[in-house]
C-alpha cells in the first residue's frame, strides 16, 4: 500500500498507484457471462491520460468541477481519475435519481463538464430542466450507438488528447469532491470533501481492513456512494487491489460472481443484507431434517469456536459449501450506508462471514465507527477508527445524546451554504443528528435521530422538507412533512418513516377525493421518499414572522398525540 501520510492529493496517490502497481489487474467488467475487460493499472493508465488530456484541451484546470452520472463500469473510475489528475473537482451524481433531480445538482454545483452514458443522457437531454443548468459546457456519452444524435454531446470513446497530459497538483486542504447528501427537489446539501478528507479516511479503514494486491472487492453499490468511492475506487487502488464491475445486478449473475472471480471484499447496505439472509434461510429451511440437523450442529460449534473472534480457516472448513457458495475467500461483508439490525449481523457472523458493520456519514467522510471483530458486536456500530474523535453531546441520565465527531475526514462545509454549515459544524464539531451512547467497552450504540430525517435500508438520506413540492398545492389549508421518529422517539433506527401531516380547512373532511390526490402525487415518488401515513392536526401550524413553520414547536405539539391512533394508514 502507497504511505498516503505523504501525499497531498487523491490525483497524486492514484498517479503513484498506477505506476507501482502497473502489471496488477487494477479492473474487471463483466456483463452477464461474458467478461467485458480486464485493465491492469497500466491499461488504466493508456486508457485515463488521452482524456485526461482532452479535458485539459477544453479548459478543465485546478478547481474546474465535472460531474459524473453513470453505472459501475470501468467507465466511471477511468473518468473520475482523469479529472484528478487534471485537478479537477468532481461531482459523483446518483444515477437513478430524475432529470429535473440530475440538472438542479449540476447547476448547484457549478459543473462545467458532465461525463454520463447514453440512456442517461437520452432523458436529460430531453429533460426540460436542461435549460437551467447553463454551466456545463461539455458533455461526453460512453456507447451511443454509432447513428444517434448525441443533442449536442460527444462521443467519450473518441474524446481523446495528443500527447501527455500536465499533471496538476492539489493541496491537501482543498475540495476534491463535492458529493450530494440529500437535497433533491428542495435545499441541495454539497458536501465538500477535501483531499485530506479522503487521504485521511482512506488511511483509517485500511489499517483495520487492509487491501493488497490479489484482493478482489465486488463493486455493488453505486461508485458514487460515499462508501463504494472509499473502498471500491481509492481504497483498492493505492493498495493494488482489483475491483470486478458488474453491469447487471440481477441476483443470479451476483451469486456467480462470488466464485467465479474469488471476491474477498463486497459491500452492501442493509436492505440487500436482509434479503440475502432471507434466501439463506430458506435454502437451509428446505434442507431434509438429518441434513438440517448436522448442519445446525455445525453452526452451533463454529459459534462456540469464534465467540471471540473470526476465525476464517475454521469456519471455512466446519462450513464448506456456505464459504463455497461465496467463492471460499470471502474476508468480509462490509455493510454501511444505514442501520442494519443485530439478528442479521449475527446471522452472518454465526456462519463465518464477519459483516464489518459501521456507522457514518457523507459529512464525515464515509466512516467514524466500524466493528473491528475484538469480538463481533451485532449490538453495536463498533468503536471509533483511529484519528476519529467521538463524543456523546447533552447526555441524558442514561448516557443517549447526540453523536459528534471532530477529526480529519469533517468536511470543509456546504456548498453556498455558510449557514447550514455553522449548524452543522460548531468549533470543528460535527453534530451527526444521530442519538447514541457509548457502553462500557467503548462501543458506539445508536438510538435514533435528533434531527428531521430518515436514512432508508437502501442507505439513501431522506429530509422531509425535500419531500413537501410533491404535494404542493394540496387542497388544505396547511400541510408539513416529518419523520414519525423525529415526533415520537422510539429509540430505534429500524423501519423509519415519513408522515404528512394536515391542517384541513374549515369544514373540511378528510374523505376519498382528498386521499386520491394524495396517494397519486405519493406514487410520482421515487419509492424511498414516500410517505406512509397521514396525520391531521386541528389547529395553525405555528410559525415565525416570515411566515415559516416553526417546525420544532409543530412537532413538539404533535408529540402529546398517541402516534398509533394519530397515524392514518395510507
Amino acid at each position: 500500500m502507497l504511505n498516503l501520510a505523504q501525499y497531498q492529493s487523491i490525483g497524486e496517490a492514484l498517479r503513484d498507484a498506477l505506476d507501482q502497481f502497473a502489471n496488477e489487474v487494477c479492473l474487471i467488467e463483466a456483463d452477464r457471462e461474458r467478461e467485458k475487460e480486464r485493465l491492469t493499472y497500466r491499461n488504466f493508465k493508456e486508457r485515463a491520460h488521452p482524456l485526461a488530456k482532452a479535458l485539459q484541451d477544453v479548459g478543465l484546470s485546478a478547481g474546474a468541477r465535472a460531474s459524473i452520472i453513470m453505472t459501475n463500469q470501468s467507465k466511471w473510475l477511468i473518468s473520475a481519475y482523469a479529472i484528478f489528475f487534471s485537478g479537477g473537482v468532481l461531482v459523483p451524481l446518483d444515477y437513478k435519481l430524475t432529470p429535473d433531480d440530475h440538472w438542479q445538482l449540476l447547476k448547484h454545483s457549478d459543473a462545467a463538464v458532465l461525463i454520463t452514458e447514453y440512456p442517461i443522457w437520452r432523458q436529460l437531454s430531453a429533460s426540460a430542466g436542461r435549460t437551467a443548468a447553463t454551466h456545463v459546457q461539455t458533455v461526453l456519452v460512453t456507447e451511443g450507438p454509432a447513428n444517434a444524435d448525441l443533442a449536442g454531446a460527444r462521443r467519450w470513446e473518441e474524446f481523446r488528447g495528443a500527447g501527455e497530459p500536465i499533471f496538476i497538483a492539489r493541496k491537501r486542504q482543498e475540495v476534491a469532491c463535492i458529493v450530494y447528501s440529500s437535497g433533491t427537489g428542495g435545499r441541495p446539501k454539497g458536501c465538500m470533501m477535501t483531499q485530506e478528507n479522503y487521504l485521511e479516511q482512506c488511511i483509517a479503514l485500511t489499517s483495520i481492513y487492509p487491501f493488497w494486491p490479489g484482493v478482489r472487492y465486488l463493486s455493488i453499490l453505486p461508485t458514487n456512494h460515499a462508501i463504494d468511492f472509499m473502498v471500491g475506487f481509492f481504497g483498492p487502488f493505492t493498495c493494488g487491489a482489483t475491483v470486478v464491475h458488474l453491469r447487471t445486478l440481477r441476483p443470479e449473475h451476483v451469486r456467480e460472481a462470488f466464485p467465479k472471480y474469488k471476491i474477498t471484499y463486497v459491500s452492501l447496505v442493509p436492505l440487500v443484507l436482509k434479503n440475502l439472509q432471507k434466501g439463506l434461510q430458506a435454502r437451509f429451511e428446505s434442507l431434509p431434517p438429518g441434513q438440517r440437523k448436522i448442519f445446525n450442529v455445525l453452526v452451533g460449534i463454529n459459534k462456540m469456536l469464534t465467540k471471540s473472534r473470526p476465525r476464517l480457516g475454521v469456519s471455512r472448513r466446519l462450513l464448506r459449501q456456505v464459504h463455497e457458495a461465496f467463492g471460499g475467500e470471502l474476508r468480509a461483508i462490509i455493510v454501511g450506508g444505514a442501520f442494519a439490525e443485530p439478528q442479521t449481523l449475527q446471522f452472518f457472523y454465526d456462519l463465518g462471514i464477519p459483516v464489518a458493520n459501521g456507522y457514518g456519514l457523507t459529512e464525515a467522510g464515509t466512516a467514524i465507527t466500524v466493528n473491528d471483530m475484538k469480538p463481533f458486536r451485532a449490538d453495536t456500530v463498533g468503536k471509533p477508527l483511529p484519528g476519529m474523535e467521538v463524543r456523546i453531546v447533552d447526555p441524558s441520565a442514561d448516557g443517549v445524546g447526540e453523536v459528534s465527531v471532530r477529526s480529519k475526514t469533517v468536511m470543509a462545509g456546504y456548498l453556498n451554504d455558510p449557514e447550514l454549515t455553522a449548524e452543522t459544524i460548531v468549533d470543528g464539531w460535527l453534530l451527526t443528528g444521530d442519538l447514541g451512547r457509548f457502553d462500557e467497552t467503548g462501543h458506539l450504540q445508536l438510538t435514533g435521530r435528533k434531527k428531521n430525517m430518515i436514512v432508508t435500508e437502501e442507505g439513501k438520506n431522506i429530509y422531509p422538507e425535500d419531500i413537501e413540492t410533491a404535494f404542493e398545492s394540496l387542497s388544505v389549508k396547511e400541510f408539513c412533512v416529518f419523520a414519525a421518529n423525529y415526533i415520537w422517539p422510539k429509540r430505534s433506527m429500524v423501519g423509519e418513516k415519513l408522515v404528512l401531516v394536515l391542517h384541513l380547512e374549515p369544514g373540511q373532511q378528510y374523505g376519498d377525493k382528498l386521499l386520491r390526490d394524495i396517494n397519486a402525487r405519493n406514487n410520482r415518488l421515487l419509492n424511498y421518499k414516500r410517505i406512509h401515513g397521514v396525520v391531521l392536526l386541528d389547529e395553525d401550524f405555528p410559525r415565525t414572522a416570515s411566515v415559516k413553520i416553526k417546525r420544532n414547536v409543530l412537532a413538539e405539539r404533535l408529540a402529546k398525540l398517541d402516534s398509533a391512533a394519530a397515524i392514518l394508514p395510507l
